[in-house]
């Protein structure tokens, strides 16, 4: 099923208030003009630009979050985000039932992530990033091997997390340890595995 679809089945099974609210959500994300791109990751919506992860949208009992992965890096002018541990690079907005949604604030805070993407992309692109993770890899026989018998999905799975990091070091770290991880076979990035950002 194609990431679309399953986005649509999960906007479905919600209460009406969410299944509102997430329609007009996802009309915003693509309203900015940016080539976003959708896709089902981790059971839940997530919205993409330039590769990288934009924001993901979930559903609990009573909320709608949107979280921003890289919210920390660019501040919320208009919608007030969750209190988080400050060395967290996430932030969350969060909806309840009868909330008003700030349209023109929402849309700023996806516009403020969609250029980060794009000021990432250009200093780190896929290109560059995928020809220095498989540069380490080659070093290493056994890494090189189990790499070429992942899925294009898994390698993508290792771009992504590697090309989140905030900084130049961290995103080295990231690389070294998944030097690690697929040297054991390990085709997806274990959350207990990742390397904190710095």
């Amino acid at each position: 099923m194609l990431s679309p679809e399953q986005i649509n089945l999960y906007i479905a099974n919600h209460a009406e208030w969410q299944r509102k609210l997430m329609v007009r959500l996802r009309q915003l994300i693509h309203s900015t003009g940016h080539d976003v791109e959708e896709a089902w990751r981790s059971q839940v919506p997530h919205f993409d630009v330039a590769s990288l992860p934009l924001l993901s949208i979930t559903a609990s009992k009573n909320a709608v979050c949107v979280h921003f992965p890289k919210g920390a890096q660019f501040k919320s002018s208009r919608l007030a985000y969750e209190p988080c541990a400050e060395d967290k690079p996430g932030r969350t907005v969060r909806f309840h039932e009868g909330d008003p949604l700030p349209e023109a604030g929402f849309t700023s805070l996806v516009n403020k992530a969609a250029a980060l993407n794009l000021k990432l992309a250009g200093h780190h692109g896929k290109d560059a990033l995928m020809e220095e993770l498989e540069a380490v890899l080659k070093k290493d026989p056994t890494a090189w091997a189990n790499w070429e018998s992942f899925s294009p999905s898994h390698r993508k799975e290792y771009w992504e997390w590697i090309a989140d990091g905030r900084r130049e070091e961290t995103r080295k770290r990231r690389i070294a340890k998944a030097l690690e991880m697929i040297r054991e076979g390990a085709s997806h990035v274990e959350a207990g595995n990742q390397v904190p950002d710095a």
